[in-house]
């Protein structure tokens, strides 16, 4: 079993920046595609940004290129997703999610494990 935490979420302005981060405990995601997901209220949860088990190949949904960052660091069994000039239609709760069946994101939502999420809220 692979635990996953998020943490880095908060209140912040519109143009601010945020960095979330995903611990991971249980087993090593060194070799796990990652990604990261979020949904708003009354919306569906969809996807924000995913890395390959290396961190070599990123993918990001349309409306966060440019301005999010996915990365990883595998020596801490850690995700992170840097969040620059944040818009209010970002705020939603981030979940990180981890597939240990595949090393490179595959375009599904079909991940094994999930964390509990952090709040992401973003004022105009």
């Amino acid at each position: 079993q692979v635990q996953l935490v998020e943490s880095g979420g908060g209140l912040v302005q519109a143009g601010d920046s945020l960095r979330l981060s995903c611990a991971a405990s249980g087993r090593s995601i060194t070799t796990y595609a990652m990604a990261w997901f979020r949904q708003a209220p009354g919306k569906e949860r969809e996807f924000v940004a995913a890395l390959n088990w290396s961190g070599g190949r990123t993918y990001y949904t349309d409306s966060v290129k440019g301005r999010f960052t996915i990365s990883r660091d595998n020596t801490k069994n850690t995700v992170y997703l840097q969040m620059n000039s944040l818009k209010p239609e970002d705020t939603a709760v981030y979940y990180c999610a981890a597939d240990p069946y595949r090393t490179d994101y595959a375009g599904t939502s079909d991940y094994n494990y999930w964390g509990q999420g952090t709040q992401v809220t973003v004022s105009s």
